[in-house]
């Protein structure tokens, strides 16, 4: 899609044969991607749009305040055909301010990537996920609390089959880091350890395990009070102090391990291995008591 001469947009791909002039003041439009439908009667809130702004004036930036799907993706819902005269006026361009350093805007920024997410999530369960046997039936994906921290979105990300820590860059890095690789990060109540993922749907970003499986929770309702509760308790310093003896307390299990006698059998090579975690994320610290909440 393209800025016209007279603010307005071509390359239509929407109804009206790709003619955008077509559209009446009042047609409700929707995105054929995720069904988001702009109103003109509401206006865009994302967008600082006001009440009564046609589709055919809104911003030529304007985009989907869902997806984030560009304008020319639009289809009509309604079947109100704009009268054509031969002297049509050209359309009303409205500025939208769009400020890097609005806070506003970077809200609205993370609610458009946790859309992201739970669409690529929910994508991947009904995909190559669906019958994976540690999945927990339920559970569903949701994108929990995702919000603006410093220039990237904290948030939790839920599925079936894990709960996540993640911090998604709002500014996608020039170069992103490596897959696999770790990053610590530091929290009033401690430093956790995020591994970079990069997936085509959501970008890079960065995720600390919770909990994986999921089986200590028995609804939706249940993981989502655990996920509120985990973003709140990031931000409480009075963690920190339980966190003392937590490197000695990996060590000394670690050592338990490796001294106990194990009887290799061929069951055992389908069997995941137990991590010990080296570096002093307190992330079991932090979702301990949680864990036993939840499975109570």
């Amino acid at each position: 899609m393209s800025a016209g001469a007279d603010g307005g947009f071509r390359g239509f791909e929407g109804s009206f044969l790709g003619d955008a002039s077509r559209i009446a003041d009042a047609t409700r439009m929707e995105c054929k991607i995720c069904w988001t439908v702009y109103d003109p009667a509401l206006g865009c809130a994302d967008w600082q749009i006001p009440a009564g702004t046609p589709f055919s004036a809104l911003p030529s930036h304007w985009r989907c305040p869902n997806c984030d799907a560009e304008k020319s993706g639009f289809m009509a819902l309604d079947t109100g055909i704009a009268p054509k005269t031969a002297e049509a006026p050209p359309a009303t361009v409205i500025p939208v301010p769009v400020l890097a350093t609005d806070p506003d805007d970077d809200h609205a920024r993370a609610r458009r990537i946790a859309a992201r997410f739970e669409t690529a999530f929910r994508d991947a369960h009904l995909g190559k996920m669906r019958d994976v046997p540690f999945l927990n039936k339920a559970l569903s994906v949701q994108a929990i609390g995702f919000r603006p921290h410093g220039r990237e979105v904290l948030g939790v990300m839920l599925t079936p089959w894990f709960m996540n820590l993640v911090l998604v860059p709002l500014d996608p890095p020039a170069s992103a880091p490596e897959v696999g690789s770790k990053d610590v990060v530091e929290f009033p109540s401690g430093r956790y350890e995020f591994i970079w993922a990069d997936r085509l749907e959501t970008g890079p970003y960065r995720a600390c395990s919770l909990f994986s499986p999921v089986f200590d929770f028995n609804s939706q309702l249940s993981a989502i009070e655990v996920a509120q509760a985990v973003l709140v308790a990031l931000f409480e310093g009075e963690h920190r102090d339980e966190g003392t003896r937590a490197a000695e307390i990996r060590s000394t299990r670690a050592a338990e391990l490796a001294a106990a006698p194990r009887a290799e059998t061929d069951a055992d090579e389908d069997r995941p291995a137990i991590a010990i975690e080296t570096v002093p994320t307190r992330r079991a610290l932090l979702t301990g008591n949680l864990r036993k909440e939840a499975s109570a």
